[in-house]
């Protein structure tokens, strides 16, 4: 796989800070039953990457410390992790809202027959990737028979009060099936919710748009087929000062499966880890420093310390803006 990290780092993005910590996201490992080619994650069935029983103590306790009201789990599949239920079970008994990161296929596969109805009973908060209402475009772009048994998934979920009862929500994520920034979050969502209710029945909250970032498996395909550079001038050329205040690293941190912190999950799939100490004025454009594990957390107040950066940042601020709750504008 052709790496774009080395083309990332030498990066004029805007220096940007910590806020308040609010969100976890975890990622409990890079084994998944798919392998979708927007995958930043580079995630699939033959990984074998998984977050320890261990490293999610690790991570009950910072909650624990810090008072976090947010847990976002993701992957892979997050859901393979065979702690997964348990960590769902701890976190929902501190209160915390959990979100799954959920590719909807796992809940037909053998083993998970029960899943939804787990979910559904610690109301956690699906958000399930469906990057179009066509069955043509989900197929192409994350494997055959997908898009049909994405169906049968959101349909379950509807039975059970996701995207109709107030204390179940479902949310859907589209990624572009290719080199172009996601259209209106709003207008899109609009047509999802016509297409799938007249054609499936199907109900739920709110789309997320998220643009993909040039990096992992997108980023290699962009370098194969000589497109990095005018996707990387599509991203600078549609930048969006107002988009800096709402940018995601700002109040999440995001957990490798090992324990160690990053800034955002891109920059986890990148190995820019976060940085604990204090930066220039230009921000920190950092790779090889040492990484921080959540256990070293514990001690320290990340408030206001300098996000690392590189040119995939421009992803999460062109346009309407991207995170890992949508459109930020």
């Amino acid at each position: 796989m052709l790496d774009t990290k080395p083309l990332l780092l030498n990066s004029d993005f805007p220096a940007i800070n910590r806020g308040a910590l609010s969100v976890l996201q975890v990622n409990l490992g890079y084994l998944c039953n798919l392998s979708c080619t927007h995958c930043h994650v580079n995630a699939g069935p033959k990984r074998t990457e998984l977050a320890s029983l261990e490293t999610i103590n690790a991570i009950l306790a910072y909650i624990d410390l810090t008072g976090v009201t947010t847990l976002d789990l993701t992957g892979g599949a997050p859901e393979m992790n065979p702690h997964f239920k348990y960590l769902v079970r701890e976190a929902s008994a501190r209160n915390v809202t959990v979100i799954d990161r959920c590719n909807l296929t796992i809940l037909n596969e053998p083993g998970y027959e029960d899943l939804a109805e787990f979910l559904a009973q610690h109301q956690v908060v699906v958000s399930a990737s469906l990057p179009c209402y066509s069955e043509k475009n989900v197929n192409e772009q994350r494997g055959k028979g997908v898009f049909g048994s994405s169906i049968t998934a959101l349909q379950k979920l509807n039975k059970l009060g996701y995207g109709t009862s107030e204390n179940l929500s479902l949310n859907l994520v589209y990624n572009p099936n290719g080199p172009f920034l996601p259209p209106s979050q709003q207008a899109l969502q609009q047509d999802y919710k016509q297409k799938l209710a007249q054609d499936f029945g199907i109900r739920f909250n709110e789309l997320l748009t998220i643009t993909n970032m040039p990096i992992s498996r997108f980023g290699s395909m962009l370098l194969s087929k000589g497109l990095y550079e005018d996707y990387l001038q599509l991203l600078k050329d549609n930048f969006s000062a107002a988009n800096l205040a709402g940018v995601m690293c700002k109040n999440l941190i995001s957990i490798d499966w090992q324990g160690f912190v990053y800034d955002c999950d891109f920059n986890q799939m990148l190995d820019m880890p976060l940085q604990t100490h204090s930066a220039g004025a230009k921000g920190m454009i950092a790779s090889d420093a040492q990484r921080t594990h959540i256990s070293d957390l514990l001690q320290q107040d990340i408030t206001g310390n300098p996000i690392v950066i590189g040119d995939h940042c421009y992803g999460c601020t062109a346009g309407q803006g991207s995170s890992c709750g949508g459109a930020l504008a």
